[in-house]
């Protein structure tokens, strides 16, 4: 039996590693249009590679995919967070849980991953190809004929597409032949841009925050990084993948209303100022700050609320301290367009779920196709949760059908 993988990121190095263990007899073959191996999996969470999230309850793990929530519960039913862990521990990676329950190796480098993965590869006898993407795929038969970017005609017994998200529906056009619905892709994952505003002047400053997308009930909670172009971080970056659908409609033009004190209401913040006036009442309104925010965010609210920084706090008039608790607790900016990293880039969109089994990943419309990875209608939010959906499904497809 011969099997090609098309496409050699996460999903397909895993749905290759699978087959070859699953079908011990089989030829296995990887295609890649590109010249790069695990690209993702190189640049993830700088560099360290977040291999996956300590998530280990099969619902509560299914419920950070803002696509493909439901069909992913029954494919983690088979091979979810405990067995990824497992797998990389059988190759001797060791992963580690971070607060936050993200999980990296303990080396913080992507590269024991990337070794891991190719190096299993090697011992499983899977061939590589790179350079040779997929043009063309048509069922002759029970044999599939393929036409690669460099003119080969190629047979396989079994198909894995794993060539990942792609930003046009073109990207999905080789697999047209086949029926299949392509739920429009849009970017998820992304950066809000905030043009000219002067709190870019803060760079590199992380706030615990509080976002909402003003007229929507769209909401997340967690750190805001403010870069040179706008609002990062992963609250921004579960609201980007939440509303990603949403804000393209919105054609990326919205306003953001921040809490910068993580939720705290307008009342509680109120009683906090008049709880510690005795303390900081004689002190320069810059010394005050009392939610200990960093330095330079809280002399730049003072400033935007017009409360000179070496002013005495106990002159600080009522109406300027009434404009700090309204920064605090509900500032807005107006966002303008979005950034997303190409080689990070997350789509929402691909196959669509209801054509393919959640416990094989084989195709409900031809017979000896199968998906894994971000092809599918499948993406979530910043965690490790997309990589170990490319894990589960190219684990699944890999298996080719056998229960």
């Amino acid at each position: 039996m011969r099997i090609v993988v098309v496409g050699a990121g996460a999903a397909g190095h895993f749905a290759a590693l699978s087959a070859a263990t699953h079908h011990r007899d089989a030829e296995v073959v990887i295609h890649e249009k590109s010249n790069k191996l695990l690209a993702k999996v190189r640049i993830s969470g700088g560099g360290r590679c977040n291999v996956t999230h300590d998530c280990l309850q099969v619902r509560k793990l299914a419920s950070n995919y803002p696509r493909g929530e439901r069909f992913l519960r029954k494919s983690f039913e088979l091979f979810a967070v405990k067995d990824t862990v497992e797998w990389f521990a059988r190759r001797g990676v060791v992963l580690k849980v971070e607060p936050d329950g993200r999980m990296f190796p303990v080396t913080d480098d992507s590269s024991t991953i990337i070794e891991a993965l190719t190096g299993a590869a090697d011992e499983l006898g899977v061939q590589v190809s790179t350079g040779s993407g997929i043009e063309r795929v048509v069922k002759d038969g029970k044999v599939f004929r393929l036409t690669t970017t460099t003119g080969r005609t190629l047979e396989a017994d079994r198909i894995i597409v794993t060539t990942g998200g792609h930003p046009k529906r073109s990207g999905y056009g080789f697999m047209d032949p086949f029926g299949h619905t392509i739920v429009p892709p849009v970017p998820s994952l992304f950066t809000f841009n905030i043009p000219g505003d002067p709190i870019r002047e803060l760079m590199g400053v992380v706030v615990p925050a509080r976002v909402r997308i003003a007229g929507t009930d769209l909401e997340s909670t967690g750190p805001v990084l403010i870069t040179h172009w706008g609002f990062s971080g992963p609250a921004v970056l579960r609201a980007s993948a939440w509303g990603a659908r949403l804000l393209n409609e919105k054609d990326y033009a919205f306003t953001v209303q921040v809490n910068w004190l993580g939720g705290l209401s307008e009342d509680l913040v109120r009683r906090k100022f008049h709880t510690d006036s005795p303390v900081f009442g004689r002190k320069m309104a810059e010394n005050t700050n009392p939610f200990q925010l960093p330095k330079r965010f809280w002399a730049y609210l003072l400033l935007k609320a017009g409360i000179p920084l070496t002013q005495v706090w106990d002159t600080v008039p009522k109406k300027e301290r009434n404009r700090l608790i309204d920064l605090l607790t509900n500032d807005r900016y107006n966002v303008k367009g979005k950034t997303t990293f190409k080689d990070e880039f997350v789509t929402a969109g691909g196959v669509a779920l209801d054509e393919v089994d959640p416990h094989t990943m084989e195709s409900r419309k031809v017979k000896g196709l199968f998906f894994a990875g971000e092809v599918l209608d499948i993406d979530g939010i910043t965690g490790g949760f997309n990589f170990q959906a490319a894990w589960t499904t190219g684990y699944l497809a890999g298996k080719l059908g056998v229960k």
